[in-house]
């Protein structure tokens, strides 16, 4: 027990560098005397193993209760007995791990145990907000927290792994895993992403309540062409430094310990087989020290791709530094075959089964490969009370008031129309990619409301129209138990019935939007509008000259703009996880107060997309007023956004001095603070998330026209004032140049502090 308590020392000063500021001598030296204790015990393993065994370990096979996709292995008991197997996902609960597990330390020649994932995405059985509306909290502890109750729960069900976080940038909502990310910022992603990878992981990955995390997708995957998933994607290597591979190396600094490739090519390269992505960057410019494992399929996949067949581009992902293939089993298949021909080396064998087996002996499971399979744990850390009330408070922070007009708070008086097919479907309450969860435990927005409301207020209820008019789009839509049973009478009867529900109500509460896989994996869309039918009985909704208040389900952006112009309060909840609907009534009726940011920009139309805030000017930016010939505009829609990134609207009123710094002139090794004076003018006690933004007015390749720099969330009671400073140094405003060189250069910036990234007050400083 102590040889492993001591190599566990050297990989938790690893994994948590980005966090320790100074790590003490003694530790550093434990640290050297540690690893190289694992080095021993990795070498000594693998002098007795064979080619095959050691190309067994690279072998990450699926079949168990969560496939997330179309290929399913088989003969799988067969293959871990022969020390074909490194890994298994998609399988839970302590029962079937131990058994699994037993048959790879009991009935095979070297008794290496087996590593078991799976993708905890936003928690496990308790399930948080999906990403994009956890990002909107802007809160890193909280994110922390999530990820840490995630990994609880999850090691309490037999897990060691997660494929999480998802920390790729989009700027198009049209792409369906928008929802499984942080938004478009590469600066609130990297936030994102370090608070993640020390919540998985902890302060010591030997103990039985981490998991091993692993960032996705490597890389630049939110940026495919047209919005489509799997798609291609072309740009400067410039451009990824500067605004897409932050938070990948933000998760790296944190100590990571694996990395996911994603499907698309770089530079006409898939990434699975990218040898400058894998090894250059990756290994040898961030230093990454885990392992590198592929996508569902992803080397099988660039057969597709044109990169040759299944022998040639799994030899091509070895040697570009891939060290695990996913369900595909093309490393199984044809390695030997590569080696025995000289197109894969022993070294590189060696390296990614060393790297696989040292993620095992970081987990402690060479030591006791049942660690995580304890039933006790099973029946007491998950889906608790406790656990509960948590994702409760979380969802509230995640919901984005995006427009009231003195509807909202709601009085907890009267009585309540609950109308829209979103009303009352707790299975599309947890939202995407929540693949172990129990959608029938989830709340839904009536048993919320009932729940919060009692006997004080009647709620009215009516499903109004079907999720979709079109039968066949809706079953592509709530795949995955996620089903809205369809209302099979006319249009007619169910609007009729809706007003009549409407006109005996004081206020209208209206569940609308997207069901939870519409957003997704694989769900890209190309009209990013609320359905039709749901927006035609919004509108007769509207007629009735009641308070309407549109809860809003989404999973991405949409085009609001007719929503926007029509009704008058407009809460977007994403989809809030499993205490969704207890949630909602919390924040309609006023009990929490909205604190929500967005963390991606909402367009006025899909013809705007990409629309981002830190875009770059043109030779021909537009100057005033739209619309202006020969700039760079529109003829029929202005430039600005719908709703911009940073924004979100509160019960309270908050106002944001002018910002002044404390000197003029930034120079190198020195530092300058800005500082703004922010109020709580309103009745009601909440929270506000202040900004801080950098412009480089010039440089040696152009600049984005603003860069989040920071930000801080801080609680004021109603009438509260409190200063909130911000520190500027050499390296906030550093960016890669057209070398590549991370630089500081002299010259002339701005700095903007707000409530969003077009609501700022600016200020002027010089670095010389």
């Amino acid at each position: 027990m102590e040889f492993l308590k001591m190599s566990i020392i050297a990989v938790g000063i690893s994994v948590l560098m980005a966090c320790t500021p100074k790590i003490a001598k003694q530790d550093k030296v434990e640290a050297v005397k540690n690893e190289s204790e694992m080095d021993k015990f990795i070498s000594e393993l693998m002098s007795k193993m064979t080619l095959e065994e050691k190309i067994g370990q690279l072998n990450l096979l699926t079949g168990g209760d969560a496939v997330t996709g179309t290929t399913v292995n088989s003969n799988i008991e067969q293959k871990i007995k022969n020390g074909q197997v490194g890994g298994f996902f998609s399988l839970t609960t302590p029962a079937k791990i131990r058994k699994t597990q037993e048959i790879a330390v009991n009935e095979t020649r070297l008794k290496i145990p087996l590593i078991f994932g799976l993708d905890v995405i936003h928690g496990y059985k308790t399930t948080f907000p999906i990403p994009l509306g956890l990002s909107c909290s802007w809160d890193m502890d909280l994110i922390y927290k999530t990820a840490r109750m995630a990994a609880q729960e999850a090691t309490a069900d037999g897990l060691n792994w997660t494929f999480s976080p998802m920390v790729d940038v989009s700027r198009d909502p049209r792409w369906g895993r928008v929802s499984e990310g942080n938004g478009e910022d590469p600066f609130l992603g990297a936030e994102i992403a370090k608070a993640m990878v020390k919540g998985y992981q902890g302060d010591d990955l030997s103990k039985a309540n981490t998991i091993m995390a692993c960032v996705k997708h490597f890389a630049l995957y939110g940026a495919g062409e047209a919005g489509r998933d799997y798609n291609t994607v072309d740009m400067s290597r410039n451009r990824m430094f500067n605004e897409y591979m932050l938070p990948y190396k933000a998760a790296v600094d944190a100590g990571v310990g694996s990395v996911m490739t994603s499907f698309n090519e770089i530079d006409g390269i898939p990434a699975t087989a990218n040898k400058w992505l894998v090894t250059d960057v990756l290994r040898e410019q961030w230093g990454f020290k885990g392992f590198v494992v592929t996508d569902y399929t992803g080397i099988n996949e660039m057969v597709d791709h044109g990169f040759g067949n299944l022998q040639q581009v799994s030899a091509k992902a070895l040697n570009a530094g891939v060290d695990m293939d996913m369900v595909g089993e093309g490393f199984l298949t044809t390695l030997k075959s590569s080696y025995e021909q000289g197109k894969v080396s022993m070294g590189e064998i060696n390296r990614a089964c060393r790297l696989v087996l040292e993620a095992k002996y970081k987990l402690g499971l060479f030591e006791d490969p049942f660690k995580y399979c304890n039933e006790e744990r099973a029946r007491t850390e998950i889906y608790t009370r406790e656990n509960l009330q948590f994702a409760r408070e979380v969802a509230t922070k995640s919901f984005v008031l995006l427009k009231n007009e003195n509807v909202l708070p709601l009085k907890k008086q009267g009585t309540i129309a609950l109308i829209g097919p979103l009303a009352n479907t707790k299975e599309n309450m947890p939202g995407t990619w929540s693949v172990s969860t129990d959608l029938s435990k989830a709340i839904s927005v009536k048993e919320g409301l009932e729940n919060t409301l009692g006997s004080k207020v009647k709620v009215n209820y009516a499903m109004g129209t079907n999720l979709l008019d079109d039968p066949e789009y809706q079953k592509r839509a709530t795949m995955f138990g996620r089903d809205i049973p369809r209302d099979n009478r006319s249009k007619e009867i169910m609007l009729k019935e809706a007003l009549s529900v409407a006109r005996k109500s004081d206020v209208i509460v209206a569940a609308m939007g997207e069901s939870s896989e519409m957003s997704g994996e694989s769900s890209s869309r190309s009209d990013i509008r609320i359905p039709q039918n749901q927006q035609e009985l919004l509108s007769e909704l509207l007629k009735l000259g009641k308070p309407v208040v549109l809860v809003l389900f989404t999973g991405r952006p949409l085009d609001l703009s007719w929503e926007d112009k029509n009704v008058p309060a407009i809460l977007n909840v994403w989809f809030g996880g499993s205490e969704t609907g207890n949630a909602i009534a919390d924040v309609l009726f006023g009990d929490v107060n909205p604190s929500g940011k967005l963390s991606m920009t909402f367009p006025q139309n899909v013809g705007q997309v990409p629309l981002y805030y830190n875009h770059k000017n043109t030779g021909r930016p537009l100057e005033g007023a739209w619309f202006q010939k020969f700039r760079s505009n529109y003829l029929d829609v202005s430039n600005d956004p719908l709703y911009p990134f940073g924004y979100g609207l509160s019960y309270s009123k908050f106002e944001i001095s002018q910002p002044v710094l404390n000197n003029s002139v930034l120079r190198s090794g020195g530092k300058i603070t800005v500082e703004a004076n922010v109020k709580n003018a309103g009745i009601y006690d909440g929270e506000e998330v202040v900004q801080f933004y950098i412009r480089d007015m010039v440089g040696s390749v152009t600049r984005p026209v603003k860069e989040l720099k920071g930000f801080k969330k801080i609680f004021l009671k109603a009438g509260e004032a409190k200063n909130v400073s911000f520190d500027i140094t050499e390296e906030t405003i550093k960016f890669y140049d057209s070398d590549l060189k991370f630089v500081a250069e002299p010259g002339d910036f701005k700095v903007f502090v707000g409530n969003s990234s077009s609501n700022v007050k600016e200020a002027n400083f010089k670095f010389e």
